[in-house]
């Protein structure tokens, strides 16, 4: 055997044993492979930030009125003007005060309510409630239950920071009206009776007193 031979025989032999060496670390590779991910993609991606919606409508406001309103405008006012005044809070004193008014009106005691009337409300009921005193008339009445209240209108003046919101009440009630003699002139001991106001209430916004004043009544 000459040397170019023998070299030619080590050299395959060399070549075979890397062979085996490279298989049997890296092993084999059979079938379809998915080509390799590129870099980028593999790459951790930056989180994407929250998206954070601030603001949108006040529902304490746009429960009650419409939104975009002049109504829900006026609202928003009060609340910029005194950041504790909650709408829903306000129609549930409104609804307190309507009972109380109403009742204390029908049974004569002006004194009773003279501080949540302005001087126009309260001249007016005491002229009503003195004249049936001079006809010798009473009122008795019993307040059944509120069916209806709606905020019907709202109002900012900005310069003053005063208030006014006018709400609608349904009210039932039994009232009857007696005579000198105790004879019922009007009404019915046992028959419910539905009574409907719009009473606008006024209060300037910022101030130590919270309570609201009743000035002006309607249907």
């Amino acid at each position: 055997m000459n040397s170019s031979l023998l070299q030619l025989l080590v050299l395959a032999g060399i070549a075979i044993f890397l062979i085996l060496k490279l298989r049997s670390v890296l092993g084999t590779r059979e079938g379809f492979e998915k080509p390799p991910v590129p870099v980028e993609d593999v790459r951790p991606r930056a989180k994407r930030p929250f998206e954070v919606i601030e603001g949108g409508p006040d529902r304490d406001i746009i429960d009650h009125v419409e939104d975009g309103s002049d109504n829900a405008r006026a609202l928003a006012a009060m609340k910029h003007a005194e950041p504790g005044f909650s709408v829903s809070e306000f129609l549930t004193g409104a609804r307190g005060a309507y009972e109380m008014i109403l009742m204390a009106f029908e049974r004569g005691d002006i004194e009773a309510i003279r501080p949540f009337l302005n001087d126009e409300v309260e001249a007016s009921f005491a002229q009503a409630i003195n004249a049936r005193e001079r006809e010798g008339l009473k009122v008795e009445a019993n307040f059944v239950g509120l069916r209806e209240l709606t905020l019907s209108e709202a109002e900012f003046d900005a310069t003053s920071k005063t208030a006014e919101i006018t709400v609608r009440f349904t009210g039932e009630l039994i009232s009857v009206v007696k005579n000198k003699a105790g004879e019922v002139v009007d009404g019915h001991p046992t028959s419910v009776k539905r009574q409907r106001d719009s009473w606008t209430f006024a209060r300037r916004m910022g101030v130590q007193d919270p309570n609201w004043q009743l000035v002006a009544t309607g249907d």
